[in-house]
């Protein structure tokens, strides 16, 4: 018999080779129809999978990150059947399960595949389906392997295989096709309801540039039609919220080839809207104790070797930059962390001057290929709301929870209400992976768990996914139309204060090493606009929207009482342009509602006489006519308090 302990701490005795199928069956009938797979021991496996030891055994259901894994990653193997089947010559590349659905890559040779192409490819998966293939794995030898993929002639699992070890290889079958693969799946095809594909794009092997460039399909499936058409009306909005469009659309930023893929060119109303987050987030610092600093985009190649970024990083860096000087290298960097230590070393420290909070919009440089190039949210040159904090171990608590205010200040101003926490701790039995004493991670991790339940944050707690320099805290923040983005993050770090010999003299007179925090609430600029974006559908905040008020004379009469108008409300910091086309007053209305600028004021023969303007709101409409003094002192205080609010609230 084996022991085998459920999520609720309950306790199970089974016979040995017992199933979490079995199991589920076990405690009801129900659950053993949702149950899709089982994570044991922190593995997720098959349900069909014998347990042959005491174990852990969570039964993963559609609402699981596991269970959805599964399903999604037999969807593709579903998907690659019926392709084998229409497009029988085809080519297998790679095919998981991804955040939303799958992809498979394929090379059809000279058949070339459209986005009509894909109804009848999900009709053909939607016919295997109803079949209730069972899913069926099978370790092989290597040789046996190289065997049969070579004799079907796909290459591409062939050069797989010969990557791999002997003795660590398995297949999946299900109908007539057979693929590479270490699972988890599900018992058979029948789970899969809806299915629907949604793209085709191009894919280089394996990620390389220099390799043939597959066709990637995208698709997605559920259990249920309704769910399906839940997820494709979500797609539909998010495609009107898409910050690439939207960003056009409001002249926020743009790309140019000739500067170069993935270097974001940020226009005049972008730049005001990014600046005014800058801002924003460098007052709330002040206010906590943070030093401004600015350091170098490039950085001896030496610097980036001490810190371990070159090891990490080097490969998708732009290459090092050579001088006149032989034998001397500069990077474009990768990350700030390496100057910040750098100015801590400047001067020596005591207990007394720590904790040292030093804080930077460093931009930095990493070379993404181009095919994961996407608009702000993947580019190669971004901005980064770093800081480093640099204390002593008994001061990380406190440190964290300071950090987690400037956080939850951020996201009520943005309007960002809905989010939760993922505590990063080590792995509960392989501690050599880790640097740092067992002493200092206890209190580290302890001061983390601390932080969120006295915060009240509701946080998953992932063991083994911890930095091997320090624990770590990531904010996941839902959107408006409930996508899951990560904005914020806070690291503890043992690794850079040793490889750069930091040290502070403690109160016993000797030298310590400071904790260092790394620490970034909005992560980029660059993907935390276009997260904005999306999340606002480009109705910004009045505090934050490049352009506050448009100006709408009613004919060209009044033109010059619209400049006045503008003007004054520049002198006292209010955005606002003039809309003077020679128009009817309604196209002009409509014109500027679309640009989804807040205010809108209508100016005309009695507007002009008695100074007033008459007030049209976004999304409310006309809200009468007010005198233009009155109206900026209201706009003046509508932005403070949104701006200012965190203030109040402290």
């Amino acid at each position: 018999m084996i022991k085998i302990t459920l999520p609720d701490g309950s306790q199970r005795e089974c016979q040995e080779g017992v199933t979490p199928y079995q199991i589920a069956e076990e405690i009801s009938s129900r659950l053993a129809q949702d149950v899709l797979a089982a994570e044991v021991d922190g593995r997720i496996v098959d349900l069909s999978t014998p347990l042959t030891k005491d174990a852990n055994v969570k039964l993963l259901k559609w609402e699981d990150e596991g269970g959805k894994h599964a399903y999604w990653h037999t969807s593709a193997h579903l998907m690659a059947e019926a392709i084998q089947a229409l497009y029988p010559h085809t080519q297998f590349g790679i095919g998981p399960a991804i955040e939303n659905g799958f992809y498979y890559d394929i090379d059809t040779g000279d058949t070339v595949l459209k986005e009509s192409d894909l109804t009848k490819i999900e009709e053909k998966m939607l016919e295997f389906a109803k079949e209730k293939q069972p899913l069926t794995r099978c370790s092989i030898s290597k040789q046996e392997a190289l065997n049969r993929f070579a004799n079907e002639g796909q290459t591409y699992k062939v050069e797989l295989i010969n990557d791999l070890e002997d003795g660590t290889i398995t297949t999946y079958s299900q109908g007539s096709f057979t693929d590479l693969c270490r699972g988890p799946h599900l018992p058979n095809t029948g789970y899969i309801k809806a299915v629907k594909l949604l793209s085709v794009a191009g894919a280089y092997w394996r990620g390389d540039e220099k390799r043939k460039q597959l066709t990637r399909i995208y698709g997605i499936t559920f259990p249920k039609k309704k769910m399906l058409d839940e997820y494709l009306a979500v797609l539909e909005e998010a495609k009107k919220r898409d910050h690439r469009k939207i960003g056009k659309e409001l002249e926020l930023f743009a790309f140019s080839q000739t500067v170069g893929a993935g270097l974001p060119l940020w226009l005049p109303r972008g730049t005001r809207l990014r600046l005014r987050l800058e801002d924003f987030l460098k007052k709330i610092q002040k206010d906590f104790g943070y030093q401004q600093v600015m350091t170098p985009h490039i950085g001896n190649i030496e610097l980036y070797k001490t810190s371990g970024h070159y090891a990490k990083y080097g490969a998708d860096s732009f290459r090092p930059i050579t001088t006149p000087q032989e034998g001397e290298e500069f990077m474009l960097k990768p990350m700030n962390c390496p100057h910040h230590c750098e100015i801590y070393r400047i001067k020596p420290h005591s207990y007394r001057d720590l904790p040292v909070r030093l804080a930077e919009f460093g931009t930095v440089y990493r070379y993404e290929q181009s095919g994961e190039l996407h608009g702000l949210t993947r580019v190669r040159g971004f901005t980064q709301d770093d800081a480093h904090i640099f204390c002593t171990p008994e001061q990380v608590k406190d440190e964290f929870l300071k950090v987690m205010d400037i956080i939850f200040i951020i996201f009520k101003a943005l309007k960002f209400e809905n989010f939760e926490a993922q505590i990063s701790l080590r792995d509960k039995n392989n501690r050599e992976k880790y640097i740092g004493s067992d002493e200092n991670w206890d209190r580290a991790e302890q001061a983390i768990i601390e932080a969120c339940q006295e915060k009240g944050l509701p946080a998953v707690v992932e063991y083994g996914e911890a930095a091997f320099y320090g624990p770590k805290l990531d904010f996941m923040v839902k959107d408006a139309i409930g996508r899951r983005w990560q904005l914020g993050t806070i690291q503890v770090d043992y690794n850079l204060p040793e490889r750069f010999d930091l040290e502070y003299t403690g109160e016993d007179n000797q030298k310590h090493r400071p904790v260092m925090i790394h620490r970034a609430p909005f992560g980029s600029m660059e993907r935390f606009v276009a997260v904005l974006i999306e999340h606002t559908a480009g109705r910004f905040p009045l505090w934050l929207t490049p352009d506050q008020v448009v100006v709408l004379p009613i004919g060209e009469n009044f033109n010059e009482y619209a400049y006045k108008v503008r003007d004054f409300l520049a002198d006292h910091d209010i955005s606002a342009t003039v809309d003077d086309r020679n128009e009817k007053i309604g196209r002009k209305i409509r014109d500027n509602e679309l640009k989804r600028i807040p205010y809108l004021l209508i100016v005309g023969a009695q507007e002009c006489e008695n100074e007033t303007v008459s007030v049209r709101k976004q999304g409310e409409g006309d809200q009468g006519s007010v005198k233009l003094a009155t109206f900026a002192e209201k706009i003046c205080q509508e932005v403070d308090g949104e701006m200012n609010a965190w203030q109040r609230d402290r």
